[in-house]
């Protein structure tokens, strides 16, 4: 992570070639992940529902989470023991870009870091910002980059976060090439990358270690990658706890990652159609499912009530979507890279 005083940034990409390199990153992902495990790096996506106190079971004295967020700027007032764990803001677009800096100065000093751009490279029917590569890096440049630490402001700020598919890592390269055409010596400062994936666990080390092999290994720099939006849709229970068994303690124990939330934190009857109620972590009564009691880790079990009272001022620690696209390695070996787009309305949730 760069800290230095003036503007800095990862060093200029290489250009990635999509088939080879997907194949080598799983291989080299798979076998980077530490024995050590970090559950507190699970944190909360945030959507609002009828159903507010489910959220209490997550906001517990035993709850492993750390930290939430909402796709907006503005924290979550309802329940109040969200107040008990990092807040982390994320400015959705450019749009609205001149309010939502304004609102950062009304958040406490808890939160410390910034999330930019919500998965540009996808339209906004379906949650995404829609801003070109260009567009992005201009607005990024003159408004985000300042809020930088190393910069004088007050957060560790992030990369645009795109969708976890081969377009979204063409919008990368965009983005990165035309930041170092604004600004040839720094292109855009970021002190960590975010990215959202859908889809099993082999596509998921293949694309961390994609991100990882663009930003950290081909530059020399040491960029921590969080995940904010993680689901394997439109498969059975059963289905998503395998997946689910597997990549909690991938992602604990893999040092270069930073954070990460599961999507989502709701009841089954809550699911949109494209990720279907295998990912909720509730079912329809506001207990537990089987999912919801991993996410949580030790000490929880399926069916226990959400709705009891947070234990202790302290968390423990705390639409549409697009289909999939068969990304072709050297070989016959075809991953399946998911395409995550959030369908919230951003800002209604607070």
């Amino acid at each position: 992570m760069c800290q230095q005083a003036t503007p800095c940034g990862m060093r200029r990409p290489s250009k990635l070639f999509a088939g080879a390199a997907l194949l080598s990153s799983f291989v080299t992902a798979v076998t980077s992940a530490d024995t050590d495990t970090d559950s507190s790096k699970r944190g909360i996506a945030y959507l609002g529902t009828n159903h507010n106190n489910d959220y209490n079971i997550f906001l517990s004295g035993q709850s492993p989470l750390t930290w939430y967020y909402n796709w907006s700027p503005y924290p979550v007032r309802n329940p109040s023991s969200f107040r008990n764990i990092e807040f982390v803001p994320l400015i959705h677009n450019i749009d609205s870009l001149p309010a939502d800096i304004r609102q950062l100065s009304n958040l406490p000093s808890s939160s410390t870091h910034l999330l930019s751009f919500n998965e540009p490279d996808h339209g906004t029917s379906g949650g995404g910002s829609d801003i070109s590569p260009s567009d992005a890096a201009g607005a990024y440049i003159d408004s985000i980059a300042p809020l930088s630490v190393a910069n004088g402001g007050n957060f560790l700020i992030s990369h645009p976060s795109t969708t976890g598919t081969l377009s979204g890592l063409s919008w990368l390269r965009q983005f990165n090439t035309s930041c170092y055409a604004i600004n040839t010596t720094h292109g855009c400062h970021t002190d960590f990358l975010a990215t959202h994936f859908y889809g099993d666990f082999p596509a998921l080390a293949s694309w961390l270690g994609t991100l990882n092999e663009y930003y950290n290994t081909n530059t020399g720099s040491d960029l921590p990658i969080w995940i904010t939006e993680l689901a394997l849709p439109q498969m059975s229970a059963q289905r998503t706890e395998r997946m689910m068994n597997t990549t909690l303690p991938y992602l604990d124990g893999l040092g270069y990652l930073g954070r990460y939330s599961w999507f989502g934190i709701f009841r089954e009857e809550n699911a949109n159609e494209w990720t279907g109620d295998g990912v909720a972590l509730l079912d329809d009564s506001g207990d537990l499912t089987a999912l919801g009691a991993m996410y949580l880790g030790s000490g929880f079990a399926e069916g226990e009530s959400a709705n009891s009272s947070p234990g202790g001022s302290g968390g423990g620690g705390g639409g549409n979507k697009g289909g999939a696209v068969a990304v072709g390695g050297g070989s016959n070996l075809a991953l399946v890279v998911g395409v995550g787009v959030l369908s919230c309305v951003v800002g209604s949730m607070v």
